[in-house]
């Protein structure tokens, strides 16, 4: 059983766990180790599941008077983190885009790199003013990017958020920290603007980018990882699926996410180990 730790300061942005310290018409005061405290307005609180004394998991943000405010809802991203937000406002001095909260989140005039449109989606980064307090998104991500590379190998698997189409395939964020590239090549899915996948890393190039892949890299990992696919599959299945060897290309891509390639290069490794046969129709699960 996990045991919480109170936090000891409040943290603008963040998952913070504070202890219930007293109750007043507006809702709960929770305090942090220093005896600073945040109101949970009284729309979270659940009295059953908050005794007096006990430790919760709050997020805290500022409310339209700036004031610091928690809540047990969280938003579609936290501070230093990437999302994909609508905008619901547009004002002469900056944009108000949703991000899961009541109150919507500010993009300053200077944070964007376009004119922003009500009712479009634009990846953003949450950050916080050192100066007001107060958090606020920004579409202008590059000085954000980390050049510090260490610890970073084959094969390590990162989260990513896709930020752009190129040319050659889609511009990523991952691990909210580092910019990578998905290559046309290697992509047998539909990717969008916003979409979170789990990548893998090619390679660590000079520059302080990255390449990365959807699959892992190398025939053994591959294999490893379509078998664990297509057995899943399997048996979401009934134990059979439609599919052989001469199975088309696309219907292949779309089911399994691979290529054709990869797909019987594993069929004949999953058969060799005797955990499917292949009928003239159909992969059967052993």
């Amino acid at each position: 059983m996990e045991i919480k730790s109170k936090n000891v300061t409040i943290n603008i942005g963040e998952i913070n766990t504070l202890e219930v310290m007293r109750d007043t018409d507006y809702g709960y005061f929770l305090e942090a180790k220093d005896e600073n405290e945040v109101l949970l307005p009284n729309v979270y609180v659940m009295e059953d599941e908050m005794p007096m004394g006990s430790l919760i998991d709050v997020f805290v943000y500022t409310d339209s008077e700036d004031r610091p405010v928690a809540s047990t809802k969280l938003p579609y991203a936290k501070l230093g983190e990437y999302g994909y937000f609508t905008v619901v406002d547009y004002k002469p001095y900056g944009a108000f885009v949703n991000w899961g909260l009541p109150k919507d989140l500010f993009v300053p005039l200077s944070q964007q790199k376009e004119h922003f449109t009500i009712g479009k989606k634009y990846l953003l980064r949450i950050c916080l003013d050192d100066q007001t307090g107060r958090l606020f998104a920004t579409q202008k991500i590059g000085k954000y990017f980390n050049r510090e590379m260490k610890g970073l190998h084959q094969n390590k698997v990162l989260d990513a958020i896709i930020l752009a189409k190129t040319p050659l395939g889609f511009k990523v964020v991952a691990d909210n920290q580092y910019e990578g590239m998905l290559f046309n090549n290697e992509i047998f899915e539909t990717l969008r603007i916003g979409d979170r996948k789990k990548v893998y890393v090619k390679s660590v190039r000079k520059d302080f980018k990255l390449d990365l892949s959807l699959q892992p890299i190398g025939k053994k990992a591959k294999i490893g990882e379509a078998e664990g696919i297509i057995i899943q599959l399997l048996k979401e299945g009934e134990g059979t699926l439609p599919f052989t060897y001469k199975s088309d290309a696309d219907e292949i891509k779309k089911t399994f996410e691979m290529s054709k390639k990869n797909f019987k290069r594993t069929l004949t490794e999953l058969i060799e180990s005797k955990k499917i046969q292949l009928t003239d129709d159909s992969i059967v699960l052993l």
